[in-house]
């Protein structure tokens, strides 16, 4: 076996299994989940309506590449959202078959393990990060955000020797689970680091279509590109997916955009991966790329959520409106573990131990006593959530 799976920790919801694991919830409350982040709004029905329509391809083989209509529905959406003055499909854009095989794979495919790599990436984090590093031969090297820096990573105080041994950097902004978004700036000193230390940015931007400011949207990394130098995107990869912004996590669509020569290389690694997206889902997600009539209806229905949950535990739990993404992330007036335990077996009513998303790099796990509430619920189970939020806070 792999010896490297041996350093590989239990997903989260395994965690938080086990932590449920003999707890029998109040049964006279219906359940309740705020504790994953699977989108539940209603998938476009054009987008059902292409799949029907193209099942006939189920006797073909995709390409690695995708095809053309797809690649050039991603690359016109790229630029109408980021402002840039051009992507081109053929090879800056490639399909991927969800974006969390394709953050795994990147590593895979840009990590040099005979050289004492390190990955670097902000904690908490997506888990895919820490086992992309640790399969590629990699070491992590987690960068804490903290609510004294808005929760992004403190970039400026990472040594020049840890720049130097980094690969591969991952960035998520928005991020997952503090909805901070990292500005221009900000990303524009990262491309220069990674262009001095020839280092690879792999920029998580699935939550970049679910905020606050409708005259705000959050910046990308491409767009921080673009105002270095238009059409530069050396040392750049963005990773976008269709499950939050589309409410279509079933489909298991998504796409990686930027520097071509990364581009030629990780097309190489995933043809012989093997994870090319099904024809019928790929001119599905042409169609649902070319539209947003849809996605601004889903931001609305999230802000809906947001205001009432905040009416009603914003002010208990200290918490405001994040800048983006689903997620809220309130302190815990008690250890985070027993905080979610307590709410599972007295509400029914589940959420997710901050701590189970974080590491201990030095200086503690940023995400002990601290939770995650994914509003991905309906309307009514999220305000009758906080409800039974608000009570178990006044019992304590």
């Amino acid at each position: 076996m792999n010896p490297d799976l041996e350093q590989l920790q239990p997903y989260p919801f395994e965690k938080l299994r086990q932590l449920f694991s003999g707890l029998t919830p109040n049964t006279e409350l219906s359940a309740i989940s705020l504790g994953m982040g699977e989108p539940r709004h209603a998938s476009p029905a054009f987008v059902r309506t292409v799949l029907s329509d193209k099942l006939d391809m189920l006797a073909n083989y995709p390409a690695t590449k995708g095809i053309a209509e797809l690649r050039h529905s991603i690359a016109q959406w790229l630029q109408q959202r980021f402002e840039l003055a051009q992507v081109d499909p053929e090879c800056q854009v490639l399909p991927v078959s969800g974006t969390r095989e394709a953050l795994f794979a990147i590593a895979q495919t840009v990590v040099d393990r005979s050289h004492d790599p390190l990955v670097v990436c902000p904690n908490p984090f997506y888990q895919i990060y820490e086992g992309a590093a640790l399969l590629s031969g990699a070491t992590p090297q987690y960068l804490d955000c903290l609510e004294e820096n808005s929760f992004l990573p403190d970039f400026d105080s990472v040594s020049n020797d840890v720049w130097q041994r980094c690969q591969l950097l991952y960035i998520c902004t928005p991020g997952n689970p503090t909805g901070a978004v990292m500005d221009i700036a900000q990303l524009c000193r990262l491309i220069e680091l990674a262009r001095e230390h020839d280092f690879v940015i792999a920029s998580d931007e699935c939550y970049s279509e679910i905020y606050a400011d409708e005259d705000a949207p959050p910046p990308g990394l491409l767009q921080a590109c673009e105002s270095i130098e238009a059409g530069n995107y050396d040392n750049c990869m963005v990773f976008h997916s269709l499950s939050k912004r589309s409410n279509l996590p079933g489909l298991r669509s998504g796409f990686v955009a930027g520097d071509a020569e990364l581009m030629e290389k990780f097309l190489l690694y995933r043809t012989y991966q093997g994870c090319a997206l099904p024809l019928q889902h790929q001119w599905a997600s042409a169609a649902a790329w070319a539209d947003e009539d849809h996605v601004l209806e889903n931001r609305r229905l999230y802000r809906k959520k947001f205001d009432a949950v905040l009416d009603r535990i914003g002010e208990p739990l200290n918490l405001h409106m994040p800048s983006a993404g689903f997620y809220l992330w309130p302190q815990t007036p008690i250890n985070d573990t027993q905080f979610a335990a307590d709410l599972y077996r007295q509400q029914h009513l589940t959420v997710l131990p901050g701590q189970y998303l974080g590491r201990d790099g030095g200086n503690g796990n940023p995400g002990q006593n601290r939770v995650r509430m994914a509003l991905v619920a309906t309307n009514d189970e999220c305000i009758e959530a906080a409800e039974r939020i608000k009570t178990y806070l006044d019992s304590l």
